[in-house]
């Protein structure tokens, strides 16, 4: 059988294509290569698209997804795309979540777009949780419904990565679906590991030896410590389980802020880079070029590729049926 051929739309750094793509290792398990190779990707962060094609020997397109015509993309099997969430987000309180209504929030109409002019057999997008109850729960089901409406037998699921084998837990929808006339009715990857004490720790991918420009100033623990019980802040981890959440501004945590950060001995510190990608179950082979700045907003914004690596063995294994 030949390729499935994908075209990654939001590409970012990577997440999506290297669970796609699969035949990697991460925390001793192998898993195994997928059937696809990436034909396109776009992605308008610079600093995300050099990390990209650094790891996959693709330059993707960075023009905004927007002014790129249907015409212009190679013909491919599945069209992926975790369209932009910041205004979907629970935590985007401030300004409050616009979903649909904000610009980055109109983007999945791209997807649906090029859905209606490729009419590829498959897509797969990725969004938060948060995109089920935006809106005042009106935004999915319009989401839902443009997606049936560009010819596709459509389900969605909420996968949490820790389920996975990712020292994470992220929970993430994931939507998939399949054109009407393929006949598919997909049944989304069963859960790994059901029982929290299976989850992998995040003592798993921590680092021994850290710089000290990672550690917080006593200064900013005596800040955190005075205003800890009325703003609940230093949400330091409890290593024996899976990570909370990271997210894209890594690079700007602090101590009076709902990020997680780790406690050793008496000292806070945050996550090198290299741990986040851990966290989110990259590779170790994963390159991290670029600004560390840049490498935690990228690697913040992306989806854990092993999680992602079920769902698209799970699309592979239908579209070999067809």
């Amino acid at each position: 059988m030949e390729k499935l051929r994908v075209a990654s739309l939001f590409c970012g750094c990577g997440g999506t294509d290297v669970g796609l793509l699969g035949d990697f290792e991460f925390l001793g398990k192998k898993y195994e290569k997928n059937n696809m190779e990436i034909v396109y990707a776009n992605d308008i962060d610079d600093n995300a698209c050099s990390i990209f094609e650094t790891n996959f020997g693709i330059k993707p397109d960075n023009r905004d997804i927007r002014e790129v015509s249907s015409e212009e993309l190679p013909d491919f099997d599945i069209l992926t795309g975790g369209f932009p969430c910041q205004s979907f987000s629970i935590i985007a309180q401030n300004p409050k979540r616009l979903g649909v209504k904000d610009e980055r929030g109109k983007l999945f109409f791209e997807m649906c777009r090029i859905l209606r002019d490729k009419q590829p057999k498959c897509f797969i997008a990725e969004n938060v949780k948060g995109l089920l109850t935006a809106n005042k729960r009106s935004a999915f089901p319009l989401i839902m419904e443009e997606f049936e409406k560009s010819g596709y037998d459509v389900k969605y699921q909420i996968l949490n990565s820790a389920e996975y084998g990712v020292p994470q837990k992220r929970e993430r929808v994931i939507i998939v679906g399949f054109r009407k006339d393929l006949h598919i009715d997909f049944t989304f990857p069963d859960v790994i590991y059901s029982q929290e004490d299976l989850y992998q720790p995040l003592s798993s991918v921590l680092e021994k030896n850290v710089d000290e420009k990672y550690f917080f100033s006593e200064k900013a623990v005596q800040g955190m410590m005075k205003n800890r019980e009325s703003m609940n802040k230093g949400r330091a981890q409890d290593i024996t389980k899976p990570c909370n959440t990271v997210g894209a501004h890594l690079a700007k945590v602090s101590l009076n802020s709902t990020d997680p950060v780790l406690m050793e001995g008496e000292r806070y510190r945050r996550f090198t880079p290299r741990e986040v990608a851990r966290i989110q179950s990259f590779p170790e082979k994963f390159k991290l070029v670029g600004s560390e700045s840049a490498q935690y907003r990228a690697l913040g914004n992306a989806i854990p590729p092993v999680m992602f690596w079920y769902v698209a063995n799970s699309v592979c294994s239908e579209l070999a049926e067809v």
